[in-house]
């Protein structure tokens, strides 16, 4: 599957590479190369120094012919326009959105986004470890 992966933080960097040994085609774009350097060159992946939230830029990374997209940036506000922009200018059928602030997850599910909060995720894990 092509796959355009907005952000290449640690865990965008986690996420590419498990992508990658998983057989996609994976794309990876930040606007930072300090980021992008996280990438590996022989892992496969190919980089981009581009925004997601531009247009122009999602079309160089070839969102186009892309199955999925993933904002895993550091910020809530670019991840959510990016998705959405990619979800509903692009038609892309899968979408994944990383919002830190739990109230906005509601949201951004409603208007059909797949979206992962972190804080929840982590939250509910430490409650888990402590037998509540």
């Amino acid at each position: 599957m092509k796959v355009v992966v907005m952000g290449s933080g640690r865990i965008g960097a986690i996420i590419v590479r498990e992508l990658v040994q998983q057989g996609h085609d994976v794309t990876v774009m930040d606007t930072s190369m300090e980021n992008l350097r996280r990438i590996s060159p022989t892992l496969g992946a190919k980089t981009y120094l581009g925004d997601g939230a531009l247009e122009d830029d999602l079309r160089r990374a070839g969102i186009e012919q892309a199955q999925a997209f993933l904002a895993v940036g550091q910020g809530d506000a670019r991840n959510a326009f990016a998705a959405q922009k990619v979800r509903f200018l692009f038609k892309v059928p899968k979408v994944v959105c990383l919002l830190y602030d739990p109230l906005r997850q509601q949201m951004y599910l409603d208007i059909g986004l797949s979206v992962v909060s972190p804080s929840k995720v982590i939250s509910s894990m430490v409650l888990e470890a402590m037998g509540s």
